[in-house]
């Protein structure tokens, strides 16, 4: 049993007397008032009154009396449950009498996690104090439950609603200014001077509008949110701080990865008319690649992208490639470290996501003939640069010797962001299917599992910590490859009602249509030759660079849709 004991109390009051047995009076002369506590004669009956208890418990450090007391029960025998669980709760070794609030914790937490990369602490460092201290900072941690927790995404969808009105009033707002705007310039000269009234008026309402919140908190960040705050209830929880890590009885909506789709003719077509990406991650067809990679031959990025898109670093991982860790010689680069953006716009040195992002990756014959093309153009640019700050110091600063394969003229490197917003511009004016920079690297996954690579192989290519994520990103990536293995099956087995092809007649040509046997058959044709040629580009054969061609040579001079 515990060690302390349960008492009965009750709030009622007595004037409060000095020791002459006269009234105390406070500083208005109102007669002070004492509670009797314990001492109440009412208290003999049943219902009048609270039970409470205290428990004895070991000193704390420095000798330091701990005995925590609780009332409000109804019953004797209510409390003393209570005393009995709170003494083996403190006998197993939870600090059953700590005053520490989830705030206090949150902070503690945080200064300790040292072991985390610094993106990773500064996004949790946003959430605790944006999210997690303005709904649980104020519970004391013996207090959190599962209920507190599930509150605080309860308010979250709330916000999510209100930040759904305010996009869906920018929207409206945006089409009111842009309907304003053409009545005031299509207004014949001199135009009234009510339609630029009523123009201006519409944009300040627009600008209110797009001051309010409207970015969603979707399930994505629902996710990091409670991952995030789960981590710090388990290391509450090996304190014995609470019995147990309560964000994991926390529901909220489930969150799928989504998957890559390929950018095919008929979801292009969709796209131009509604503007509407058909999912989050979009993967270009191989002939959308070879448009980007011709169009941006002559852009300053065009090295780094083609890097991008063959083997598949990141984008951190590219603008923070030394020299040192490319081997033009063997044609292999070490990626070992990489430069990390947050949203403040800092940028920093960092080591890879993971231990498999530590990766050496063979450089293909095109990419490392390009790389070395690039370094005579950068020695070229430091020269230039370097004789520009001899004539003009103040204009232009010293060279950077960064030591980093991609830079700027004057040798710094390339803010990640900025690759990204050049990359997303760039496509743009091109008029190519969206897709982000990220997704070079699926692009990068599609081609190697076209070209024949196992998952495995891909896998190491990406620096994926494990092959089920491979395998579960790209294994429907580009559909079209499976068609063959899906018309196998039905081509073993020989039909009279004309469904398949008699096994005699079967032809082995991977990826062949069905063709009804009603219909006449099309005239033979040859299957043609394809091969690689590496094309001087005009503008940049100065340079070095180099593109690969696509050329097929066949013998008619259309080749049909379903080719290979």
């Amino acid at each position: 049993m515990f060690d302390g004991s349960t008492y009965k109390r009750c709030k009622c009051t007595e004037p409060k007397v000095d020791d002459n047995g006269r009234p105390v009076l406070d500083t208005n002369g109102h007669p002070k008032t004492r509670e009797l506590g314990s001492a109440c004669p009412l208290l003999k009956k049943r219902d009048h009154g609270t039970w409470y208890y205290y428990v004895k418990l070991p000193d704390g450090p420095g000798g330091k009396r701990r005995r925590p007391r609780k009332g409000g029960f109804l019953t004797q025998k209510k409390a003393k449950e209570e005393a009995q669980k709170l003494w083996d709760q403190a006998q197993s070794g939870i600090d059953v009498d700590t005053k520490e609030t989830v705030a206090e914790y949150l902070d503690r937490w945080h200064t300790k996690r040292v072991d985390l990369k610094r993106k990773t602490r500064t996004q949790y460092r946003d959430f605790i104090d944006r999210v997690f201290k303005p709904a649980l900072g104020h519970l004391g941690i013996r207090d959190l439950r599962d209920r507190h927790i599930q509150e605080m995404f309860q308010q979250i969808w709330a916000h999510n609603e209100v930040k759904q009105a305010n996009q869906e009033a920018a929207e409206a707002a945006r089409l009111e200014c842009d309907a304003a705007y053409q009545a005031w310039r299509q207004a014949p000269t001199p135009r009234p001077p009510e339609l630029r009234q009523a123009w201006r008026q519409a944009r300040e309402t627009l600008k209110e509008a797009r001051q309010k919140p409207r970015q969603n908190t979707g399930p994505g960040t629902q996710k990091r949110l409670l991952d995030c705050l789960s981590a710090v209830l388990k290391d509450a929880a090996a304190e014995k701080l609470v019995t147990q890590n309560w964000a994991k009885l926390v529901v909220i909506p489930k969150y799928e990865r989504p998957e890559p789709l390929v950018w095919t003719d008929e979801r292009v077509a969709r796209w131009r008319e509604t503007g509407k990406k058909p999912s989050p991650v979009m993967v270009w067809t191989p002939e959308q690649t070879g448009q980007f990679l011709d169009a941006a031959v002559s852009h300053p990025l065009y090295v780094m992208w083609h890097l991008m898109v063959y083997r598949a670093p990141r984008r951190g991982e590219a603008t923070g490639l030394p020299w040192t860790e490319l081997d033009l010689t063997t044609g292999t680069l070490h990626i070992s470290e990489q430069l990390v953006a947050d949203s403040s716009y800092a940028v920093w040195e960092d080591t890879p996501k993971s231990r498999s992002g530590r990766r050496a990756v063979a450089v293909d014959y095109a990419t490392l003939a390009l790389l070395t093309a690039w370094r005579d153009v950068q020695r070229a640019q430091r020269a230039e640069w370097e004789q520009k700050h001899r004539e003009d110091p103040k204009k232009h600063a010293p060279y950077v010797d960064s030591g980093y394969v991609f830079t700027r003229p004057d040798g710094r490197p390339h803010h990640p962001t900025n690759v990204s917003q050049s990359f997303r511009r760039f496509i743009q004016r091109m008029g190519l299917p969206p897709v982000r920079l990220h997704d070079l690297r699926h692009c990068a996954a599609s081609l190697s599992l076209a070209a024949g690579l196992s998952m495995k192989a891909i896998q190491a290519l990406l620096g994926h910590s494990n092959y089920q994520l491979t395998a579960d990103t790209y294994t429907s990536l580009l559909p079209q490859f499976e068609q063959a293995a899906a018309n196998a099956p039905v081509d073993l087995v020989p039909r009279r009602n004309g469904v398949g092809k008699p096994a005699a007649e079967k032809e082995s040509v991977q990826g062949a249509t069905p063709v009804r046997t009603d219909e006449p058959e099309a005239p033979p044709q040859d299957a043609g030759e394809t091969r690689l040629e590496a094309t001087p580009v005009s503008g940049t054969e100065a340079a070095g660079s180099r593109h690969l061609r696509v050329v097929e040579a066949t013998s008619q001079d259309e080749v049909s849709p379903n080719a290979a």
